[in-house]
């Protein structure tokens, strides 16, 4: 790992994570540089948040890249050749349309050594093409792509949902102004969740192992838990009894017919399944490596009572 040259595209909340853990790190690899890709127009904002990212990512000696995510797959590959690693924290948010298949393209058409893609989230694989939420379908296509060849190494980092979204009102699993919790499918259909920090974290530890970790999906979790052991967790941390609604999959199914656009609802979709949303903390490699991390009972404690 001496001398490697790694790009992190973007810097919101995950991005944020991962440039901090791996500047963390590579204190101990002499050597190893680190670069963020943003917009000319973030690096120079006068927004106050922007500027204390700014200003951290300075303090860690992270280098800056002037750069637009919207450019040519051409474009992209001429900026990306030049770093050994990509690790891409773009999300969703910056818009369907193939986004994560041109970025794919642009790296293994660069014959950068290394791909982290955006892949923080469900077993892709194991939902399969066609499910509710559409946009997991270039997921897949991604992964596809990436084993089709053999000049680019890559990492699937597999992190379960933000572990934040549980307590999203917008999402709909507990409501706290409503005093409720929703069950996703059924009281017993668990989701793995992580912290964003938390993926910083462990995306660093798996950058850095040796050997190098390389053509594979590694498992991570904060925490693998049912909708009925969150509720529970809830009651007990803040000492009251919260109205327990489940919500079946075939009532979010309906919910979704009607209104078949709507994002939020085919994630909750999707998550009822129970497919591929899920798996087993015990075999994760923070446990594995016995790295701590955030479990829900202890994101309750910190983040709601």
């Amino acid at each position: 790992m001496q001398n490697a040259s790694i790009l992190v595209l973007g810097a919101g909340e995950l991005g944020m994570a991962v440039l901090r853990h791996l500047a963390k790190q590579a204190v101990r690899f002499p050597g190893t540089t680190i670069t963020v890709l943003l917009r000319s127009s973030t690096i120079n904002s006068n927004n106050p948040s922007k500027q204390r990212d700014i200003a951290e990512l300075k303090s860690l000696g992270i280098d800056f890249l002037p750069g637009d995510l919207s450019a040519t797959v051409h474009e992209l590959s001429a900026i990306f050749k030049n770093f050994h690693t990509v690790i891409s924290c773009t999300g969703f948010v910056t818009g369907a349309g193939g986004l994560q298949l041109k970025l794919t393209h642009a790296v293994l058409n660069a014959g950068v050594k290394r791909y982290f893609p955006w892949q923080f989230g469900v077993d892709y694989d194991i939902i399969g093409k066609g499910s509710a939420q559409d946009s997991f379908d270039e997921q897949l296509d991604v992964r596809n792509l990436l084993r089709s060849q053999n000049r680019t190494k890559w990492v699937i980092i597999s992190t379960g949902m933000f572990t934040s979204f549980l307590f999203e009102p917008f999402f709909g699993v507990v409501n706290l102004a409503q005093n409720t919790v929703h069950a996703l499918g059924s009281w017993n259909t668990a989701v793995t969740v992580t912290t964003p920090e938390d993926i910083g974290k462990l995306t660093a530890w798996i950058y850095f192992a040796e050997p190098a970790i390389e053509d594979s999906i590694v498992y991570t979790a904060g925490d693998t838990i049912t909708y009925g052991q969150l509720a529970d967790i809830i009651d007990a941390a803040l000492d009251r009894k919260l109205k327990r609604e489940d919500w079946s999959l075939a009532k979010l199914k309906s919910e979704l017919m009607n209104d078949a656009g709507d994002i939020i609802k085919k994630y909750r979709v999707v998550f009822a399944e129970g497919k591929g949303v899920s798996w087993d903390f015990d075999k994760t490699f923070n446990a594995e490596q016995k790295i701590e991390t955030l479990s829900v009972k202890q994101w309750v404690q910190d983040n709601l009572k």
